[in-house]
């Protein structure tokens, strides 16, 4: 089974950036072909045949049942029940995703289960899409193809900017995975305004997006507080518990208090904090159980690389 590998150490950063800001939604193809419960395999494997395509959903007004596959139709022509319908045969316990969700999380998934394809929910659990690695292939090679086209368009680069003094704060829901990624975005983007280095942005879009996914997937909610001067970037994320009670332990590489929910998400591989204080020039820590946690990453725009820049 085909599955990425895209989140990894030597994935390209401007990969990762993209990866981050986009959504399931973007991604996924949404002109379905899809078939009933009473729909024969031999139905379905013509379908498959004359679409191109190597799994059908299977749904009634919108309502996913199950899902047959290629595979599927290969032992059903081996067992000779091609004529049977589709509910007898099809796979009823699918792992789904929801529109909203970072794009992460289905390359995460595809990595995990190794499936070459997931059905799409929307909020109201209702089939919308189906997402494969060929779409996030697609969809990737599309971005960079913009991207480069306007590099082209801006060979001659702007003069940076004095940062001068700038605040912003952003609240970050528990679970609000639909916001999830914003305010890295924005912050990225407010950053390349300024015409700053590449690898320094890159260092605070990193921070950043760990400090707002943490807020989103491991706390109860909080605020993300960004701060630039002319000589520092200051990144502080306080949250409203539940609080950590070893701060050393959170601190160690693979470390995660994570639950099993958090973990089939693609999240949970406690890579969060260290990431974080591997691309500050200061890190610091405080978290009381009960009351919650305040990480602060500050960034110097007057010191050269950061380890992970070297």
């Amino acid at each position: 089974m085909n599955t990425l590998r895209l989140l990894n150490d030597n994935t390209p950063s401007f990969v990762l950036e993209m990866i981050f800001q986009l959504k399931v939604k973007d991604v996924m193809t949404r002109n379905l072909t899809t078939a009933g419960r009473s729909s024969t395999l031999k139905e379905i494997q013509q379908l498959m045949k004359n679409k191109s395509v190597t799994g059908i959903p299977i749904e009634e007004n919108k309502r996913l049942f199950g899902i047959v596959s290629l595979e599927d139709i290969i032992r059903a022509l081996e067992g000779n029940y091609i004529d049977d319908p589709a509910m007898k045969h099809m796979t009823r316990n699918l792992i789904v995703l929801e529109e909203d969700m970072p794009l992460s999380f289905a390359i995460n998934y595809m990595d995990k289960y190794r499936y070459g394809r997931f059905p799409v929910l929307n909020i109201q659990k209702e089939l919308v899409g189906i997402i494969t690695s060929r779409d996030i292939i697609n969809q990737l090679l599309l971005r960079i193809n913009e991207e480069m086209i306007h590099l082209e368009d801006t060979l001659v680069k702007k003069p940076e900017k004095a940062v001068n003094s700038y605040r912003k704060a952003y609240i970050c829901r528990r679970f609000d995975f639909e916001d999830a990624g914003r305010a890295s975005t924005e912050i990225k983007k407010y950053l390349k305004g300024l015409g700053l280095d590449r690898k320094l942005i890159r260092r605070v879009a990193v921070a950043s997006y760990e400090l707002e996914i943490n807020l989103v997937v491991h706390s109860q909610g909080g605020t993300l507080h960004f701060e630039a001067d002319n000589d520092t970037i200051r990144l502080t994320a306080r949250d409203e518990g539940p609080g950590i009670a070893n701060v050393d332990d959170v601190m160690q590489e693979g470390y995660s208090t994570a639950n099993d929910w958090i973990r089939s998400l693609g999240f949970g591989a406690g890579m969060g904090l260290p990431n974080i204080k591997r691309v500050s020039d200061n890190f610091t820590i405080t978290s009381k159980v009960g009351e919650g946690t305040t990480v602060i990453s500050e960034i110097s725009l007057l010191q050269g690389e950061s380890d992970e820049d070297k």
